[in-house]
């Protein structure tokens, strides 16, 4: 089945674009012959075709085989090193053909360090290679998919199945109306329909008629108690809030619910420590009879230590549900009408375990799919039995991921930069995704952007991000896309963040780095990258102290000089250093606290954004 399975590997995809750089006109008339042997750009360009032929096959065995997935590992570090040596000589031979004014001289190529250094990854390539037989890696032909879903399949369609627990919720919120405080979770696995069903509820007219205020608070997996209550206040005062200090956002949520009948979903719980909760809710006492707070969570003993406390468990759909989520999305019977697909179709359902996102998914995937072959090649796809050690991992996901296109592969796992439930900014994602060429146009005189906007509406269609409500350009990723996202960038792309703390760290092989928490300062310190090609300062991410900021920075651009995304944060001065990133594409200093730019900055001969 894995001839049939992969469209486009996620390797071959960054393989084809070393080997693009490797014949395009530009690098050829520049490089080849002058500052490059040509025997050596054929070596390379030789290595990189036939690693490339075992890339797909490798991908789908790492998973059972630890020796594999260390190959596809040092195979993507090669790849990496390769683009950012080939990137590194072409400017450098860019600059001297346009630059006329004296430069320091161009090195001697015949015997540079870089060229040393290009000799080094091709044999390294070359011995992977070699190791095909001994991993029992084969060649497989990939290509390119055509599948594009219509333009209507982000709509939200029917909820299925969930009658009876919404009047079982209806209920359990009536028979609590001679209590101040409730407190209902709604219990379940990840993506089983917990905050559609608690959707359902807060959008229920008749339901809500009987409540004076009502707030949706998305908390996820780090609950910070003075976050989440400003949150409640602003929800219930239309976005407004200008206090900071916990004592004054308690006294004012305090008062704003005193004497009001309320119902507050916070969706997405993951914390079950007592003290935050015990905390957070004691402004919500005062209220009158029938208030409620709802939450939805993955884990059962998730919640604050009240009086009048319940908690409801949602099971999975049945098959029958499921079945009718996957025919509604796969346009079924519609334009796949036969008996015979229905019968693949409702057995593929029954490895959904349930689940309404993995019938979704599957759906879509299928949907311009008409033959028995295509559906079966889904039935009978060796990942339903892969043995993915993380459980928040399904394969209905994997399976959908797989069939993306290679290019698109590569723009998907690059959001796992982002933290979880974080609003982005389409237009801004696509600016990384154009700094780090993850973009290939593929039609003559279409701009990075249009492709880019191409590739983001393709992901988004494929429920790979949804759009933030009553917003254009904001969008988030589902909590299983994120973890799939996180699951397949591997040691190559790290965000360091509070919530994750002493569980995540940077890693040797360690390109893209995210952070949203100043522990950065903690691990840096001790770390050995010198090959970043991402740092992304995103959402909180604050140094207190300035001087020790600024000496970070000047570290990092000091050490990692093929840097092609730079965001901060926090940053008092330009380093004059930064006039030497000859890499960088993108810099963002627009939550910094600099005044005035430097003429280094001029020296940035790459930068698009």
């Amino acid at each position: 089945m894995a001839e049939a399975l992969v469209v486009g590997a996620f390797l071959s995809g960054f393989a084809n674009v070393v080997i693009d750089r490797l014949i395009s006109t530009e690098f050829v008339n520049l490089v080849v012959g002058k500052k490059l042997n040509r025997q050596l750009v054929e070596r390379l360009k030789t290595a990189l075709l036939a690693a490339k032929a075992l890339a797909a096959d490798a991908e789908q065995k790492q998973f059972g085989n630890e020796l594999v997935k260390e190959w596809l590992d040092s195979l993507r570090d090669a790849l990496y090193t390769a683009d950012d040596l080939l990137d590194h000589v072409f400017i450098k031979a860019e600059i001297r053909s346009k630059v006329r004014s004296r430069l320091p001289r161009f090195l001697n190529m015949s015997n540079s360090k870089t060229v040393t250094k290009i000799e080094e990854v091709v044999k390294r390539i070359e011995d992977l290679q070699k190791l095909k037989d001994t991993l029992g890696l084969k060649e497989i032909p990939t290509g390119s998919s055509s599948w594009r879903p219509p333009s209507t399949s982000l709509e939200r369609g029917t909820v299925y199945g969930r009658d009876d627990d919404k009047q079982a919720l209806i209920k359990m919120l009536i028979d609590n109306n001679d209590h101040k405080l409730s407190v209902i979770s709604i219990v379940g696995m990840g993506r089983v329909g917990k905050t559609t069903l608690a959707q359902c509820l807060y959008n229920n007219e008749d339901l809500m008629k009987g409540f004076d205020l009502k707030a949706w608070i998305c908390v996820s997996e780090n609950f910070d108690v003075v976050e989440t209550t400003k949150n409640v206040i602003k929800e219930i005062t239309s976005g407004f809030c200008s206090l900071d200090g916990f004592n004054l956002l308690q006294h004012d949520l305090k008062e704003k619910l005193s004497e009001k009948k309320f119902f507050v979903v916070l969706d997405d719980i993951w914390s079950n420590d007592g003290d935050k909760w015990k905390s957070f809710i004691t402004p919500f006492q005062d209220g009158r009879k029938g208030s409620t707070v709802l939450l939805t969570t993955r884990k059962e003993n998730v919640g604050p230590i009240v009086q009048n406390y319940n908690s409801y468990f949602l099971n999975g759909l049945s098959d029958d549900y499921c079945w009718s989520i996957f025919a509604d999305n796969s346009s079924f019977p519609e334009s796949n009408g036969s008996s015979e697909l229905e019968g693949i179709g409702r057995m593929i359902v029954k490895k959904c375990d349930g689940l309404p996102l993995a019938a979704e998914t599957l759906g879509l995937l299928l949907r311009s799919k008409h033959d028995v072959e295509e559906w079966n090649m889904i039935l009978l796809s060796d990942i339903w039995e892969f043995p993915v050690t993380d459980s928040k991992i399904l394969p209905a996901l994997l399976i959908s991921y797989y069939h993306l296109p290679a290019y698109l592969k590569r723009c998907f796992v690059y959001c796992s930069l982002y933290p979880k439930d974080h609003k982005f900014d389409k237009d801004e994602l696509i600016l990384l995704w154009m700094a780090e060429d993850l973009l290939r146009p593929r039609k003559r005189r279409e701009t990075f952007e249009e492709v880019g906007r191409e590739c983001f509406d393709d992901l988004a269609s494929r429920l790979l991000f949804k759009q933030v409500e009553h917003s254009e350009k904001y969008f988030v990723m589902h909590d299983l896309m994120h973890d799939l996202a996180t699951f397949l960038a591997g040691e190559f792309y790290c965000r360091l963040s509070e919530e994750l703390g002493e569980n995540e760290d940077m890693r040797i092989l360690t390109r893209h780095l995210s952070c949203d928490y100043p522990i950065f300062e903690k691990f840096y310190s001790s770390s050995r990258i010198e090959s970043l090609r991402t740092f992304l300062f995103i959402s909180n991410a604050q140094f207190h102290d300035r001087n020790e900021s600024t000496r970070l920075t000047c570290d990092i651009l000091s050490k990692n000089k093929y840097l092609r995304v730079l965001s901060f944060d926090e940053l008092a001065i330009f380093p004059d250093s930064m006039g030497k990133l000859i890499h960088l594409r993108y810099l963002s200093l627009s939550q910094t606290n600099i005044k005035t730019l430097p003429e280094s900055l001029c020296k940035l001969y790459n930068l698009q954004t």
